[in-house]
């Protein structure tokens, strides 16, 4: 396993500070959430998807903190923004949520590119 260097770790705790807040947010305020993200029929799933990606956000945090540098790391981090990321973009494009939600995706996709250029590998040093 590779050495974690400060880019790294900033990058898991940047990260980590994303998915924490942005996770635990509904849990803290549903009403302010909301009004940000427009209005939602099914607030147990907002909460669910919130402990999920507040949990995603934990697993990276300690990861940066341990200097764990192990592919599953990267694997979690760079799957999960994916996977929000393209949720954002086919529900915004087909009007089932709000277009603000593309600026999730942005987020999304910069951390993403992070991960691809500072993510150790193998053989590098």
């Amino acid at each position: 396993m590779a050495a974690a260097g400060a880019p790294y770790r900033y990058l898991c705790y940047g990260h980590a500070a994303y998915y924490l807040v942005t996770g635990l947010w509904p849990l803290v305020s549903m009403r302010t959430f909301m009004a940000v993200t427009g209005p939602k029929n099914d607030t147990w799933l907002v909460n669910t998807a919130g402990l999920l990606i507040s949990a995603i956000g934990t697993t990276v945090g300690l990861a940066g903190r341990r200097g764990d540098t192990s592919p599953a790391v990267a694997t979690v981090a760079i799957g999960g923004a994916a996977s929000l990321a393209a949720i954002d973009v086919v529900y915004a494009s087909r009007r089932r949520i709000s277009p603000i939600y593309l600026v999730d995706a942005a987020a999304e996709a910069g951390l993403i590119g992070l991960w691809l250029l500072l993510r150790p590998r193998a053989g590098r040093r």
